[in-house]
């Protein structure tokens, strides 16, 4: 388990500076791509979220940093940043945990999937704190070691965002 947990604050400033870089991104999508963006966001948490977390903190125990994630943000939505990234609300990972439970990782304790690309990869977070990515579109296949902890993740996501406006 590693002692460095994701931090409110840092995840606050994190946002807004994933909403300037999007911006800009936005701004020259269609002159690059040749048609329009999605909509790619990040939705700020509200008190209906925070409801959807605190239900989903009583179905399982997440692991913390994915509470304090979704303290601040309900979801972030990036189908035009490489093949797209997805961070579902609470409430779809309850509904995915009710009807798949908990990903099984070797070594691992058990994982959360919380998050997808637009290949259908899964994103489990582990009690250890550690990201796995499916290797595959499946909640039953293999999960390799995507990121150290969430920060990493979601600096990895800030990374793909500025580097997608680049030519």
């Amino acid at each position: 388990m590693t002692d460095d947990r994701l931090d409110a604050e840092w995840l606050r400033g994190w946002c807004e500076q994933v909403d300037t870089a999007l911006a800009k991104l936005m701004a020259s999508f269609q002159a690059r791509s040749g048609f329009e963006p999605g909509c790619n966001e990040v939705v700020l948490a509200s008190e209906e979220s925070h409801r959807a977390t605190e239900a989903l903190v009583e179905l399982t125990p997440i692991p913390s940093d994915l509470t304090t994630m979704y303290w601040v943000i309900d979801e972030i939505s990036l189908p035009d940043v490489e093949n797209g990234y997805f961070v579902h609300p609470a409430t779809l990972v309850a509904d995915h945990f009710r009807e798949y439970g908990a990903v099984q990782i070797d070594g691992e304790e058990p994982a959360l999937v919380f998050a997808s690309d637009g290949g259908g990869h899964l994103f489990a977070l582990a009690g250890s704190g550690r990201i796995w990515r499916s290797t595959t579109p499946s909640w039953l296949d293999q999960f390799d070691l995507a990121a150290a902890g969430l920060q990493e993740f979601l600096e990895e996501l800030s990374r793909q965002i500025s580097g997608a406006g680049r030519p």
